[in-house]
């Protein structure tokens, strides 16, 4: 592997992407640390060290790098971009027009690509107001900040500091929206996806030390990291395994030429849909404890949020967590693999599944095998959400990794990627890539 790392280097076009691959990630955690313009950092600093269970809004700060919580000019991190692809995916089933221009290959998904632009500042600048509102009121560090208390989140909270502050964290995201595009065209990897990687990993050693210096102390810090590697075996064991489907073409005669008769196959993953589901099931769960922050204390329905989906390891919590990430699994698979419109180009340039006729009935063998497949894959995405959570709770460790098993997750599936991009350009130049 070191040895693969440094053919890597010594391959002069591939050091290039590499190193501003490096580039871009290292200013993506430089701007998580200069705070927006009107921000109090003294008094931020103050509320987060004061606040420090506050999981309101944890998935949003685990996307950021810690730059939410430290309301800096990208806390908004990569989250609108993420809601707004995945609202883009969801509208293709509702409006025929969205399916149609991803069915016209290169130049519909440009202008896609063009629709989630605007999506993104849009949803940046109603977040990046939710953001503002909560720092004023002293929701965002459970009541510390406020505008009216000793410790000020914005001192001068008038209307054209506010709107530069709105301004600051969009044109935030937006340049963040740009740095991943700037390292999928000439880096290496997906960068939205590295972008998010770099976020998580980021907050992994202060939470691991965090355990380590804490209440856990070393028995249980050694325990944190034994799951952490069986997690992380698992995830790679389950995201490299596919079903493969064999697909045989017919031979045809086309002018004097004979084409067709190979033989191929379908690959289906186990966790087809990746990380989407959990990271659906999270946000929804996130909303009604962030409006019970605003409601009255003495209301029926916030006294039952606060008692049953505030603290991640309540049985309420688990239980509809793991019923969202079942249905999630299964929704976002029925968008992402249409079995009728696999079933139909096959026919269309001859192909068949052997033992089973082209056309009808082999839409609905794909459709039972998708079923079974995405039923193992959602059992597995419950598991790695849940288990790091209730193995807390059993160690009694208050602080965790950060967002549980979905961390792991992400980080060694955009790993694993990443390093099969690179293993790829690495064997075009003739050289042993990193996977033997």
């Amino acid at each position: 592997m070191l040895s693969a790392f440094a053919r890597a280097f010594r391959t002069p076009d591939l050091r290039r992407k590499l190193l501003f691959t490096l580039g871009i990630m290292a200013i993506f955690r430089l701007g998580s640390f200069i705070p927006t313009p009107g921000i109090d950092y003294a008094n931020v600093q103050v509320c987060a060290a004061a606040s420090q269970d506050n999981d309101v809004l944890g998935l949003i700060n685990l996307f950021s790098g810690g730059a939410l919580l430290q309301l800096s000019i990208f806390a908004l991190g990569i989250m609108p971009y993420i809601t707004a692809s995945i609202i883009i995916q969801l509208l293709r089933v509702v409006i025929p027009r969205f399916e149609a221009l991803h069915k016209e290959g290169q130049s519909g998904t440009a202008k896609l690509t063009q629709y989630t632009r605007y999506l993104t500042i849009f949803l940046a600048v109603l977040q990046a107001t939710t953001i503002i509102t909560t720092a004023r009121t002293g929701v965002l560090f459970n009541g510390c900040g406020a505008s009216d208390s000793n410790t000020p989140l914005i001192p001068n909270d008038g209307v054209t500091t506010i709107l530069l502050m709105i301004v600051t964290m969009t044109a935030g995201t937006g340049l963040i929206m740009w740095l991943g595009e700037l390292i999928t065209e000439r880096g290496v990897g997906n960068g939205m996806s590295l972008l998010i990687f770099t976020s998580i990993a980021a907050s992994f050693p202060t939470a691991l030390w965090a355990v380590a210096t804490g209440e856990g102390g070393a028995t249980k810090f050694g325990l944190v990291l034994l799951l952490t590697l069986v997690i992380v075996v698992l995830v790679v064991f389950v995201e490299q395994s596919q079903r493969r489907v064999p697909v045989q073409y017919a031979k045809r005669m086309v002018g004097r030429r004979m084409y067709g008769g190979s033989s191929t196959y379908i690959p289906i993953k186990i966790n087809m849909s990746g990380v989407i589901p959990v990271i659906f099931a999270s946000s929804l769960l996130a909303l009604p404890t962030l409006a019970a922050q605003f409601g009255d204390p003495t209301e029926g329905w916030v006294q039952w949020v606060q008692a049953n989906l505030v603290d991640p390891g309540a049985p309420m919590y688990l239980a509809i967590y793991v019923v969202l990430i079942l249905f999630f699994a299964f929704f976002y698979t029925s968008i992402t693999f249409n079995p009728d419109e696999v079933a139909d180009n096959m026919k269309r340039y001859g192909g068949f599944i052997p033992g089973i006729r082209a056309g009808r009935p082999t839409a609905e063998y794909l459709h039972y095998v998708i079923t079974r497949i995405t039923s193992a894959g959602a059992i597995y995405l419950a598991l790695v959400a849940m288990v790091p959570t209730i193995a807390f709770v059993l160690l009694g460790i208050s602080t965790s990794i950060p967002f549980g098993g979905t961390s792991l997750l992400i980080v060694v599936s955009v790993g694993l990627e990443t390093v099969k991009q690179i293993d790829s350009q690495l064997q075009q130049r003739h050289y042993e890539g990193f996977l033997r």
